[in-house]
Parts: structure tokens; C-alpha cells; sequence
């Protein structure tokens, strides 16, 4: 069968092959099209384009990310049956969705390719009156009076409600703010409510003529700043206006728009497209996603060496011992996906996590925990709470957020640098995780010194071994690596750098051509930081940087058994961390498309000024 379709990156499914190839670069695949993605039936959101499993016995299809819930059309549902006859599968035995008898000699109405609308359809049954009527025509005689009487009592019904509505005293429109208290509190423990569960009302403030209110609907869903933020010094119309939209965050770095917005489930899909994503992309996203949910410890936090214990499954592939370092890795694909401890599918573990991180941070803000995390994880936390507070702008982050980075300050080297412990002399891969860090910080609107950027820089010259070739060392007189060039060179690009410094284009041709994307020699350290750094730089690098690691990654993922949706480690690095550690950055390096918002790319922040 042929999919009806202009997007010419989709290809026809004959009825005797059991998929279809990947869609062509940039773009999302049609949400008509069914395909197997190893053992599981799938489809694309009509609405947001994320992949979704089909329950074939139900013909039904719900969206993890944006909610949306789809059945399958008679033409689509043979579709699926003849994908999985190809594999040699037998669907199982149907469920009757109806209570009651289906007419199955009636014919169904005709539909149009692709997804009806989302509520069920009634093609396959008639209306209890109808049939009556088709079987005995006088039988409408009997059904009439009762049906008249309905009729009558309901219009009455209606007729002295409007008038009781009538006679209500006007009053000046007032803001419900409603809130529950998530998992983040313990049990007992005094906190600031950003928003309020009593139903009181507040008195909304005043609008100048023309101004719009309907952003008054959207802001009883959203929690409020509790602290002094940019959106506080606009009038409050514009005020309103800003916070009715996805995470209304300014760049207070760069001035280049919020830079966290991409991960809006209203924006992802549109900024996939245009950066060179694809729904085979996002489905990888879904399943590592799902798989690191599954693998969390019941108190809350993650582990890089028990994570199977804590799923009694036989995944293999253990690192070593840091839970600080687990947790803060595992929360950063969820909340680069846009979920938090108040919005998303994964509200639970979110929040479990977060509130794991915030019981073992030092009233100092230290959260290097134990194990080999040491100033590593304490910069991988600190990013996580600081960009749950930044989504989120749930007060009880910010103080710990607020501690997290105020840590990382004083923790700073004299010449500019961190190491494994504070105040040492500093290396190029734990400065790349503070400064990141710090950046999150900055986003949240948490207070961030620029001496300690100032230092970082001059610390990062200190490494920078070939000055016109933006090439950099582990340490200062040592030899330029790709992973520790690709770490600078992100440093450099959010301290200012634009796409046309020498340095950073003689970097990064460097990387791309010298030390391109290997699927038989992962190294997924150096693919984090290089496809950050590609994807803000853009252009032919970008791109052809993009076609090959999307496709290794893919490639890459496990389809089988428990370990479905999970990467395996395979050398350095990446072994030492394990398979947690290996998940949790390939899932974030799938995400960057809309993670971060690119720094030097107009067109791809027009769907956010859109919104």
C-alpha cells in the first residue's frame, strides 16, 4: 500500500515489508505512516510528530510527550496487520471496544488518509434509535413522547440557569491560582507555595484598553516567580502576555532569545524539522527516556553501578560508584525533553530525582556526593537544578540551585580553573561541566559573578595550544585532543566567540575532518560536546557532522530485551561511567536539536518569536 503523502522523504510500504527507511535529513516523517521499530508497532504524533506505540488490539496510539490520542483508521489498521503478517506475527485476538451489539452489515464511512479526529468514531456501530428505526419504521411512534418529554426538561433546565446567571451583581475579573505540592516536599516540611491550592481569589491587575486578558486562562496552570526576574519590570499586560507562553526565560548572556524554549512540546517538533532531526531521532529519545525511568532506585536516585538491582533485570554493563553523579546525569535528558517535576509523563521520577539531589547537597551546596563523581557530579547537579528551576520556577530550587553554583564560585582555582577538588589546579574537562553549569545558572536568573566567567577564560588560554587553530590540552603544555578541543571550543563559543572567529572555524573544520563520527569506535564523551558545538556553529559542518551522528547513535541502540532503549558502553570513558553514563549522553546529544537554542542561527528561533 502507497502512503499518500507530498513529503517526498517517505517512501511507499508494500505490503510485504516489515518498515521503512529513514526519513530523508530534516524532516519529520507523516503521521499517517505505521512502521516496526524492532518488536514494536509505531507512528508519528499528528500533533507534535513524537513517535508513538500502537495497541493494536485497540486500535489506539496515545503521545508521550503532548497527550494526544489517535485511532486507527480500517484503512491503516490492515496496514498494520500486513506489516506485522511480514514478520510473522499474529496479532492478538481483538477487543470489543463497544458494549453493545455492532451492526457489522452496516458500511463504514468513508475517511481520509491519515488520523481522524481524536475522539472514537462510530462507524462500526450504529445508534440504538437508528437501528430501531431501520428494523421498524413505526417504532419511532413509541420513542417519540419520552424523547419530546427530554427535550422539554432540558430547555427548562437551561432557561432558569441563564436566569439565575443573569441576576448575578458584575464583578471585577479575579485570578484562581491553584498548585499542588509535588514530590520535592518532604513529608511536614514548611516551604513557600508558588502557587496556591484553596481556590482564593486575587484581585488581577489592571489592563489598559486594548490589552489582551486570555493570558489570564493560561496562568492558572503555571507556577509564579517568587524572586525578581526580567518579566517583573515589564507593564503588566506585557507581563501576562510573557508568562501565558513556554517558559518565558530571557539569555542573560547573549541577548539571543531564551535559550531553554526549544524544549516546549508546542516548539519541538517544529525546531526538529528545522535542525536536522527526524522521528527516527525522537523515538531513540522515547526509548532511552523509558529506559532510565524504569532503572530508578525506588529512594529516588540513580546509580552508575546498581542501576540493575534497582530494575531486578540482568542489564549489564556497570560503572563506578557515584549516585550524585547517576542522578544528576539521568535528570538531564528528562529535563532536556522538557520534563519536570510539574509538566511531562515522567513527573515522578523527576521529581524523586531532584529531591535525591537536594537531601544530599551540604548546607555549603556541596552535592559532590562520594565515588569518582568528586567536582564532575558537582557541576552535573548543579546544572540539573538549575535548569529544573529555570523550567519550573518552583521556589524550593532555587535556594539549593542558588547554594549548587555559589559552590562551584568559590571552589575556582586562583588562575581560573577547577579540578577534582576546590580551590586545584584546574584541567579542561571539569572547567567544561562548571562553566556549563554556571551558563544554567545564568539562565535561571541565579546570581553568577562575571569575575569567576573572566577567570575560566584565562584559564582556558592557559590550554589553548595553538591559538589560530582553536586546538586545546587536558591541561596547560599538553598535547590538543579532539575531546578536550571540542569541550574548549563550546566554552569559548558561550564566552563570546561568534561563527566567523578564525580560531573556532579552524576548530572546528578540525574536528569534523580529523576525527569525524565513528559508529565502530563510539566515543560518546567527545560526541556530546562536538555535536554541541557543531549544531551552534551550523552550516555544511553542521550537517554533515548531524547525518552521521544521528545515524550511529540510532544504529547504536539497543532493540532487544531489557536492555531496549539503552546504549552500550565500549571503551575508555565511557566504560568507567557505564551504561547509565552512556544513556544519559547519547539521549541529551539526540536532543540537541531543541535543548539549546543555537547562538548563532536566527531562522531557527523564528517558531519561538512566533509563539
Amino acid at each position: 500500500m502507497a502512503t499518500a503523502d507530498s513529503d517526498s522523504s517517505v517512501r511507499e510500504i508494500a505490503p510485504g515489508v516489515s518498515g521503512i527507511q529513514p526519513a530523508a535529513s530534516g524532516s519529520v516523517r507523516h503521521s499517517g505512516v505505521l512502521w516496526l521499530d524492532g518488536e514494536v508497532l509505531s507512528c508519528a504524533c499528528p500533533e507534535c510528530g513524537a513517535p508513538m506505540s500502537i495497541r493494536l488490539w485497540l486500535r489506539l496510539a496515545d503521545c508521550w510527550r503532548c497527550g494526544t490520542s489517535v485511532e486507527l483508521t480500517d484503512e491503516q489498521h490492515a496496514q498494520a496487520l500486513r506489516l506485522l503478517e511480514a514478520r510473522g506475527e499474529q496479532p492478538a485476538a481483538p477487543v470489543e471496544r463497544w458494549s453493545q451489539p455492532v451492526d457489522r452489515a452496516a458500511p463504514a464511512p468513508p475517511q481520509a488518509h491519515g488520523w481522524p479526529a481524536s475522539t472514537p468514531h462510530t462507524s462500526a456501530r450504529q445508534p440504538a434509535i437508528r437501528g430501531l428505526i431501520k428494523r421498524d419504521p413505526w417504532a419511532l411512534g413509541y420513542a417519540l413522547p419520552s424523547m419530546l418529554a427530554s427535550v422539554l426538561a432540558h430547555m427548562l433546565l437551561v432557561i432558569m440557569l441563564g436566569l439565575w446567571v443573569c441576576q448575578q451583581p458584575q464583578r471585577p475579573l479575579r485570578l484562581l491560582l491553584s498548585a499542588t505540592v509535588s514530590e520535592l516536599n518532604k513529608p511536614g516540611e514548611a516551604r513557600l507555595l508558588d502557587r496556591i491550592d484553596t481556590g482564593t481569589a486575587f484581585e488581577a491587575p489592571e489592563l489598559k484598553p486594548g490589552e489582551a486578558t486570555a493570558a489570564f486562562a493560561s496562568l492558572a496552570e503555571r507556577p509564579l516567580f517568587d524572586d525578581p526576574s526580567p518579566a517583573a519590570a515589564l507593564p503588566s499586560g506585557e507581563m501576562l502576555a510573557a508568562l501565558g507562553r513556554s517558559m518565558p526565560l530571557p539569555n542573560l548572556d547573549t541577548g539571543a532569545g531564551n535559550m531553554l524554549a526549544g524544549r516546549s512540546p508546542h516548539l519541538r517538533a517544529t525546531i526538529l524539522a528545522k535542525e536536522g532531526g527526524t522521528t527516527e531521532t525522537e523515538a531513540a529519545v522515547a526509548r532511552g527516556l523509558k529506559w532510565l525511568a524504569l532503572h530508578q532506585d525506588p529512594g529516588g536516585h540513580w546509580s552508575l553501578e546498581r542501576f540493575a538491582q534497582a530494575a531486578s533485570c540482568d542489564c549489564a554493563d556497570p560503572g563506578g560508584h557515584s549516585d550524585t553523579a547517576a542522578t544528576a546525569l539521568a535528570l538531564l535528558p528528562f529535563l532536556g525533553a522538557g520534563q519536570t517535576h510539574w509538566q511531562g509523563e515522567y513527573t515522578r521520577a523527576v521529581a524523586r530525582g531532584l529531591r535525591a539531589l537536594m537531601d544530599r547537597q551540604g548546607s555549603d551546596g556541596d552535592l559532590r556526593g562520594d565515588g569518582i563523581g568528586n567536582m564532575y557530579a558537582h557541576g552535573q547537579a548543579t546544572m540539573a537544578l538549575c535548569e529544573a528551576y529555570a523550567l519550573s520556577r518552583d521556589s524550593l530550587l532555587r535556594g539549593p540551585a542558588q547554594r549548587a553554583v555559589d559552590y562551584i564560585v568559590a571552589a575556582q582555582h586562583r588562575k581560573g580553573g577547577w579540578r577534582y577538588y576546590p580551590n586545584q589546579p584546574g584541567d579542561t574537562s571539569v572547567l567544561g561541566w562548571q562553566l556549563m553549569a554556571l551558563r544554567s545558572g545564568r539562565m535561571a536568573g541565579l546570581n553568577v559573578p562575571e569575575e569567576t566567567f573572566s577567570r575560566a577564560m584565562v584559564f582556558l588560554d592557559s590550554v589553548q595550544t595553538e591559538r589560530s587553530r582553536g586546538l586545546f590540552s587536558y591541561m596547560p603544555q599538553g598535547e590538543a585532543t579532539e575531546t578536550m578541543t571540542a569541550e574548549g571550543l563550546l566554552s569559548r563559543q558561550y564566552a563570546g566567540w561568534t561563527n566567523s572567529n578564525a580560531a573556532l572555524v579552524n576548530g572546528v573544520e578540525w574536528l569534523r575532518t580529523k576525527h569525524p563520527v565513528n559508529v565502530r569506535r563510539p566515543n560518546m564523551y567527545y560526541w556530546y560536546y562536538a555535536t554541541q558545538v557543531m549544531h551552534h556553529f551550523g552550516g555544511k559542518n553542521w550537517d554533515a557532522w548531524n547525518a552521521d551522528m544521528r545515524a550511529a547513535l540510532v544504529k547504536l541502540q539497543e532493540t532487544r530485551g531489557h536492555e531496549a532503549g539503552s546504549w552500550t558502553p565500549h571503551s575508555g570513558d565511557d566504560m568507567r561511567g557505564g551504561r547509565v553514563y552512556m544513556t544519559a549522553l547519547a539521549v541529551c546529544t539526540l536532543e540537541v536539536y531543541y535543548r539549546h537554542l543555537p547562538l548563532y542561527r536566527r531562522e531557527a528561533t523564528q517558531a519561538v518569536d512566533a509563539k
